[in-house]
């Protein structure tokens, strides 16, 4: 997961460690605090990510712990040996014993829209785990592919789209699906759940120092483990969970499956380009940040890296992209050197290749591990706020909209089919409701990123912007790409006999005509 600037990893302390004699230089004490945070993020990612997809979702346990995870971490593993190595290079290169490499794992963000925005809509729809598998393997692909492209044209990127676009979008995604509905975890045990978010937040936000100076995610899964197995010992709380699956080895081997689904896989390209877009600008970003605590690596070296990992994570079976994180500088002041991202990606490719994660799955209890995730969720929406210029604010708040509707429909389909029952039975006012919030929720990604764009763009006067973003909405309509009525978001060629023209010309027309509208303003502004 990304994290915020203003936070570091969890737990992190500016207590720099000084190098060890006997040890390569590489490798210091403070690699030891590097690890135990990088690590746990990544670890809490694949448990979370598993636990959706199992208990949520009803995928397989077996497909989920012996593919999709698997595969997932291989890019972990990739990614943090080559940060290692470069990070090794430059230390060689500038004679210098403090090069820190830069920290790499899951994204997050990413993760949450890969499970409610593809995996689980198209098991849904399907009824077919191996497809939805195989859809998210391509739809991965897809994005490690963009990236490739974008790793080329970054800094053009960074120039075109505004800021408040592109973390408004994630900040929407990070509000809605990473805090929000991991807080209906915590309310579902708040014995467990409270106790270890106030943990988390004493260590992190109100400086707080942990016994042992343990970071503050590892201290408050570890409170909140142990008041949960303590109620258990004792009769109480809620039923236990299954047994974990056993150990064995789950190599993370490539495929071609994923071909056969690549078909499937374009109504969800919506979701793949924003999420490049963001990491993309957030790994210029961060090594930006590198460079500024002293650590100058190659901008495309790091972000090709990124790229090639998502890719090869794909093709060997996982279904999130990798990203290099926010929070460099905190891991050079802990002390770490090249040494944690060598450990973390050993720990995480390993640790899923021989089914270790299905244990951990069963240790920790979700409302232990979700209060993670709510603070991660607070910290990336507050940062789109504070990176963004204030002004800005509006198209910020504006980025959410696309997925409180995306919200609303995973929570309403969650209460249907408890309920025996379906969106088709919806009839009167109820069936409209569910139409528009389908179609707002559907591309939410893509659609909060015009929708942020074109509101920068009016804020700043920049009339020929703002019309071509609509424009591009008007056409991304036309085709399904955002507001999408059909089942999944699924899209169409417009001119085709079963293309639903008559549900999406209006939304369509409506774009053109703001986009007309405003080239029209801008006229008779030049004309004054």
């Amino acid at each position: 997961m990304s994290w915020p600037a203003r936070c570091g990893p969890p737990g992190a302390r500016a207590t720099p460690a000084p190098d060890s004699a006997p040890t390569p230089r590489w490798l210091a004490a403070g690699d030891l605090n590097g690890f135990l945070g990088l690590a746990l993020d990544n670890t809490t990612n694949l448990v979370i990510l598993s636990g959706l997809l199992i208990g949520v979702f009803g995928f397989p346990a077996d497909l989920v712990l012996g593919r999709m995870l698997p595969g997932t971490a291989l890019g972990v593993l990739v990614g943090d040996l080559v940060y290692t190595v470069m990070a090794v290079r430059l230390m060689r290169r500038t004679g210098r014993a403090d090069v820190t490499a830069m920290p790499f794992g899951i994204d997050t963000p990413t993760l949450f829209a890969m499970v409610f925005g593809v995996l689980g809509p198209v098991k849904l729809a399907t009824g077919d785990p191996v497809r939805a598998w195989k859809v998210g393997m391509a739809v991965t692909i897809a994005i490690g592919l963009v990236k490739v492209v974008l790793s080329f044209a970054g800094d053009w990127v960074r120039r075109v789209v505004p800021r408040a676009a592109l973390l408004g979008s994630i900040a929407g995604v990070a509000l809605l699906l990473i805090a929000f509905l991991p807080m209906l975890k915590i309310l579902r045990d708040p014995l467990v759940g409270m106790v270890a978010l106030v943990v988390l937040l004493l260590a992190l936000l109100g400086g707080v120092r942990m016994p042992l100076a343990m970071p503050g995610a590892l201290a408050a899964v570890l409170v909140g483990a142990a008041i949960f197995w303590t109620r258990a010992a004792l009769g109480g709380g809620p039923p236990l969970p299954a047994a974990g699956a056993a150990l064995g080895l789950a190599i993370p081997w490539p495929t071609l499956a994923w071909l056969d689904a690549a078909g499937d896989a374009l109504p969800y390209l919506s979701i793949a380009v924003p999420f490049a877009l963001v990491t993309i600008v957030g790994g210029i970003d961060n090594t930006e940040s590198a460079l500024a605590a002293g650590d100058e690596y190659r901008t495309r070296d790091v972000l090709l890296t990124e790229a090639l990992a998502t890719v090869l994570a794909g093709v060997c079976g996982g279904v999130s992209q990798n990203t290099p994180y926010i929070g460099h500088p905190a891991y050079k002041a802990m002390g770490a050197r090249a040494g944690y991202t060598l450990a973390t990606g050993l720990a995480i490719g390993v640790g899923a290749a021989v089914g270790a994660l299905g244990w951990l799955v069963t240790i920790l209890p979700e409302a232990a591990v979700a209060p993670i995730l709510v603070f991660i969720g607070l910290e990336i929406t507050a940062q789109a706020f504070l990176a963004s210029p204030s002004r800005h604010g509006a198209a910020v708040a504006l980025s959410f909209v696309p997925v409180v509707a995306t919200v609303v429909l995973i929570e309403l389909g969650s209460i249907l089919a408890a309920l025996g029952k379906s969106p088709a039975d919806l009839i009167g006012e109820g069936s409209a409701t569910y139409r528009a919030l389908t179609t707002l929720g559907n591309g939410f990604v893509l659609t909060a990123l015009l929708w942020g764009s074109a509101l920068v763009f009016v804020i700043e006067r920049r009339r020929m912007a703002t019309a071509l973003v609509f424009a591009v909405a008007s056409l991304a309509t036309l085709f399904g790409l955002i507001h999408s009525p059909l089942p999944g978001g699924a899209v169409f060629w417009p001119w085709t006999a079963g293309a639903p023209m008559g549900a999406i010309l209006p939304l369509a027309g409506a774009y053109g005509a703001l986009a007309a509208l405003t080239l029209l303003g801008a006229a008779c502004t030049r004309t004054r």
